[in-house]
């Protein structure tokens, strides 16, 4: 369906309040979607769901395709009885404001044991496991012997396993699958628990009228089972597994330097003489979890900022044309026309907006952006077209408050000159004005800027490596008064459902 006038809040699972160190998909996630509810929201959009690996960032997992076990509800594996409440003994001392990823893995790791030790002798639930691993066979066998290989290995990249492990060979993949068959499971009942538990969120935010949009990074991380498994997708050297081509973006507004993803390009005319199976499984994928699918570096599927293996930058890389047309077209004939926002930030091109206008896909416009031109400028909201989505800032941004802190004399002239006034309930609500007010099919407001926080509430900064993603609410941060706010604006401006919430 197209979208409709309506509004949303970004926020990352991770991100929820509880007493276990990370955001769960438990009570407070639950309680979070009531939050939506309330205030009128109609979009729920996260940052991807995958395992994480070195630097936890959600845009580098193990898997494309997999869900985080760090977001698994132990709370509600002990309703089920495979926990118990004395498990818990030892959890006090997490940080409450951020996560301290490495301290959450030690915590958890050992009772994800317990629980599928405990698991295997629940006679009633091994119908739903074997219908589960059915289902998702066609990336969770290869994920959970990727994770079994990786854990017998120590955590090495695959690319560092003996040859034969490292290069799939039948015979060697074949005699890890019968040596490593209980971590197989293991694996296999994280991923089982992970979906059980989104499923059931899933359902209580559409059946209250909230949809859920995820976020699909163009490139997949190097250390990952889609690489390991899928090889001939992409453009390695078959002999070390290193990428013959490394991804990034040229210098931008974020990096004087660019930005050196590291991820290995696709091998186009490889995966175009397939029909782009893996592509189409890993949007069928997706659709299993959210949506609305974001596809994140968009402008990458009309031309890609190609860097040679050993730059250490991505200023010498250059840009290759790839077959966005054809993709989507193989994608409509497949799945057909489906729900797709498209991140159409960075250096566009009238080739890349006219892919994107080709298949009606809403753009991305941020309000961080907006007045450091001039009137010209594409993120003044008097520029949009209705088929956008409008952010004040992003999760690569500052908080509104942290961004405004920094603002050169020049923009915040043009800011205030804009704005006319800056109103005593603070810079932030002024900018969630402007996006909720603006012709923007869909406005989304991280939730940093909902509650009107600083700097160090930042999700990430774009080139750094460490110190990213690790930002939590307090429970009582999420309150009445900007439930109540969000509420009036949403209503004011036309965003709020057409119907009453039975």
């Amino acid at each position: 369906m197209p979208l409709m006038r309506s509004s949303g809040v970004l926020l990352h699972p991770t991100c929820f309040p509880g007493r276990f160190g990370i955001g769960e998909l438990g009570a407070e996630a639950h309680r979070f979607i009531e939050f939506l509810v309330q205030s009128g929201q109609q979009y729920w959009q996260v940052l991807p769901l995958g395992p994480t690996g070195y630097g936890n960032s959600p845009y580098a997992s193990y898997s494309s395709m997999a869900g985080n076990p760090l977001l698994i509800s132990l709370e509600a594996l002990r309703d089920r009885g495979l926990l118990e409440e004395s498990d818990f003994a030892n959890a006090d001392g997490f940080w409450i404001d951020c996560v301290d990823f490495d301290r959450v893995y030690a915590f958890k790791a050992p009772l994800w044991r317990k629980a599928c030790d405990a698991f295997k002798h629940q006679s009633d639930e091994q119908r739903d496991f074997a219908d589960f691993c059915t289902r998702k066979a066609f990336w969770l066998e290869d994920y959970a012997l990727f994770m079994a290989l990786k854990h017998e290995n120590g955590g090495k990249s695959w690319y560092e396993w003996e040859p034969e492990l490292m290069q799939s060979k039948p015979d060697a993949i074949e005699a890890a699958r019968i040596r490593l068959q209980e971590e197989i499971y293991y694996q296999k009942f994280l991923q089982y628990e992970f979906f059980k538990q989104w499923v059931a969120l899933k359902e209580h935010a559409n059946e209250n009228g909230v949809q859920i949009i995820g976020d699909i990074p163009i490139y997949v991380a190097h250390d990952s089972a889609d690489v390991w498994a899928n090889s001939e997708n992409f453009r390695l050297d078959p002999e070390t597994g290193h990428p013959e081509l490394m991804a990034g973006v040229p210098p931008d507004y974020f990096s004087a330097t660019g930005q050196l993803w590291g991820n290995p390009i696709y091998d186009w005319n490889y995966l175009e003489s397939t029909d782009f199976k893996w592509w189409v499984q890993r949007f069928e994928a997706m659709l299993d979890l959210v949506d609305w699918i974001r596809i994140d570096h968009f402008r990458g599927l009309e031309a890609y900022w190609a860097v040679p293996q050993g730059e250490e930058t991505a200023m010498n890389g250059n840009w290759i044309e790839a077959p966005g047309d054809q993709f989507f077209q193989m994608l409509n004939t497949k799945l057909g026309k489906l729900p797709i926002l498209a991140e159409d930030l960075g250096v566009i091109t009238p080739e890349v907006e006219a892919l994107r206008d080709k298949y009606e896909f809403p753009g991305m416009k941020i309000l961080h952006f907006a007045f450091g031109s001039d009137p010209g400028n594409p993120y003044l909201p008097f520029n949009y077209p209705r088929n956008c989505v409008v952010y004040t800032g992003t999760h690569d941004n500052d908080t509104t408050i942290g961004w405004y802190e920094q603002l050169s004399d020049y923009e915040r002239g043009n800011l205030w000159n804009y704005m006319g006034c800056i109103g005593q309930q603070g810079i932030h609500w002024d900018l969630i004005r402007v996006a909720m007010s603006s012709v923007a099919v869909l406005s989304i407001i991280p939730m940093q800027d909902l509650m009107g926080l600083g700097a160090n509430t930042r999700m990430n900064v774009p080139g750094q490596a460490e110190g990213n993603w690790g930002w939590r609410y307090r429970s009582e941060m999420l309150n009445d008064e900007i439930r109540d706010r969000f509420a009036s604006l949403t209503h004011l401006f036309g965003r709020a459902p057409h119907r009453k919430r039975d």
